[in-house]
This record gives C-alpha cells, sequence and structure tokens, in this order.
C-alpha cells in the first residue's frame, strides 16, 4: 500500500493543499482540479468541513487521490479514513499517529523538520516523508543537505512553495513532489473562483512536467 502510493505522489509531483470552509465547495472544487490534470487534494483537517468535503469527493470523483493534512489524532486518522482518505499528511512527527497508520495500513506522511525526525521515518519504512516548514526551514538548500548524508528517502516539501520558486525543489531527484495551496487558495474556494483554480492549477502541472524534463533530459 504504502508503496504503491509512493508512486502515485511521485508521478503528480504536485499536490494542492486546501482549506475548504464549506462542503458545498468540496465537488466543484475537485471538479476544477480534474479539468485542469490533477486527480488529487490534500483537504486539511483544520477546518468542520474537512470530513464531509472528503466525503463527497471521494463519492463523487472515486478515482481522485484525496488525503486527509493537518492531521493530529488518531480519532482524526479514523475520521478520514471513514470518510474515503486515502493517505494521511501531518505537520508534525509523532510516533503515535505513524505507528497507528502504519498499523492500520494507511499511508502517512509525517511533517520532519530535522534529520531525527526524518531518521525516525527511515527507520519505520517511509519513503517519503514531508519536510516542513519547508522555507523557514532553508528550503532547498537544507533538504539537498540532508538527503546527502540520509540517502534513499524522498521528500515532500510543502510551507512556502509557489510557483516562483518551485523549480529549486523540483529539479532535485530526492523531491517526490512539492505542496502548495498557491493553486487553489481557502479564499478562492470560499469566493467560488473555481475556473480560476482550473488555470492556476493547470499552470502548475505544466511547470512542473517541464522542470521535470528538463532535470532528466
Amino acid at each position: 500500500m504504502f508503496e504503491k502510493m509512493n508512486e502515485e505522489i511521485s508521478k503528480l509531483g504536485v499536490i494542492p493543499v486546501i482549506v475548504i470552509e464549506d462542503a458545498k465547495n468540496a465537488v466543484p472544487l475537485a471538479e476544477a482540479l480534474e479539468k485542469a490534470g490533477l486527480k488529487c487534494a490534500e483537504v486539511t483537517f483544520r477546518t468542520d468541513a474537512a470530513e464531509e468535503s472528503i466525503r463527497q469527493i471521494s463519492e463523487h470523483f472515486p478515482d481522485m487521490l484525496v488525503g486527509a493534512g493537518t492531521v493530529l489524532t488518531k480519532e482524526n486518522v479514523d475520521k478520514a479514513v471513514a470518510a474515503g482518505a486515502k493517505f494521511i499528511v501531518s505537520p508534525v512527527f509523532d510516533p503515535e499517529i505513524v505507528d497507528y497508520c502504519i498499523e492500520k495500513n494507511v499511508p502517512i506522511y509525517p511533517g520532519c523538520a530535522t534529520p531525527s525526525e526524518i531518521m525516525q521515518g527511515i527507520k519505520r519504512g517511509l519513503g517519503i516523508v514531508k519536510f516542513f516548514p519547508a522555507a523557514d526551514l532553508g528550503g532547498a538548500v537544507t533538504i539537498k543537505a540532508i538527503a546527502s548524508a540520509l540517502r534513499g528517502v524522498k521528500f515532500m516539501p510543502t510551507g512556502g512553495i509557489n510557483r516562483d520558486n518551485m523549480r529549486d525543489y523540483l529539479s532535485m531527484d530526492c523531491v517526490a513532489a512539492i505542496g502548495g495551496s498557491w493553486m487553489c487558495k481557502s479564499g478562492f474556494i470560499s469566493n467560488g473562483e473555481f475556473d480560476r483554480i482550473e488555470k492556476l492549477t493547470r499552470e502548475a502541472l505544466y511547470s512542473a512536467d517541464k522542470i521535470r524534463e528538463e532535470k532528466n533530459s
């Protein structure tokens, strides 16, 4: 399960981090992402609408890779999975949460800020860890330094990433994907600007593909 999910995440390259305040916006948001060519959404558990939003997206778009972000408790893991979440993302490395997800065979991407936390993920067999908050921790330069010592692990940097600096991250082999909210800011969602979300997402995917093509050429 973990290996397959890691492959899917790596293929996508860009993971939209989404805050939904009203579940009525979940389906049109997912539709905008799908039209743009991105069948993925990390819905953060920061709002009361998160659980229902995940459920609606999962029901209307069964092929979409829906994950739950900002998961801080085992209860939230259970609620997210029951609603249809296919993976879990946490802003911190909490051994209790990580081990719980592993026990349940639910792919998890814990937030790591130090080499020690990353090493804990490696010991548990996690092929990809979230690096958060990426920009505040030194960005791509820090990731490169850590990756040189802890070979084999892949990173999903999140925090302060946008279309202007995405190249810094995606040009590195150790980065599996980037997470960001610039394509679908909460204000865009609340205002129903789904055409704008589709356009920005399409641009992000195009840029990501170009960066990877150049890297591999």
